[in-house]
């Protein structure tokens, strides 16, 4: 009971440092949006002033109000995000992980670096058989 209790405390301090290293760069991206968000609703501004005074012969500008980007949605899907790259155990410039396999043939586990010989390099293929 005692050790469940330390891996849920590990667990629960892991997130919180994940979220203090996680939110300057979501507040970031969340500011990136709001100010694309920004320049389309200043498009639309622009757009009512020069119908107002707009020839017949100038073509429509079309600017939705749909198509936000600064939406609740949109939010929660940075961070899931950035959240998951913060989670993942391959980073850019360090040593891949030799992560657990399982043969087609049976039910015998390896490591993926067991299948490398050598100094030749190790290609892996994930590909669809579809």
């Amino acid at each position: 009971m005692q050790q469940s209790a330390g891996v849920h405390t590990i667990n629960a301090l892991k997130n919180a440092v994940a979220c203090l290293v996680l939110l300057p760069r979501f507040l970031v991206t969340a500011l990136m949006l709001w100010v694309l968000d920004f320049l389309c609703i200043r498009k639309r501004v622009l757009q009512k002033m020069r119908e107002q005074e707009a020839s017949p012969d100038d073509p429509p500008l079309c600017v939705s109000d749909s198509n936000r980007m600064f939406t609740w949605e949109s939010l929660k899907a940075v961070w899931h995000g950035q959240k998951l790259d913060f989670f993942k155990t391959a980073h850019v410039g360090y040593l891949a992980p030799n992560t657990e396999v399982v043969q087609l043939g049976g039910e015998q586990k390896r490591r993926i670096l067991d299948y490398a010989k050598g100094k030749r390099p190790l290609i892996l293929n994930f590909g669809s058989c579809t």
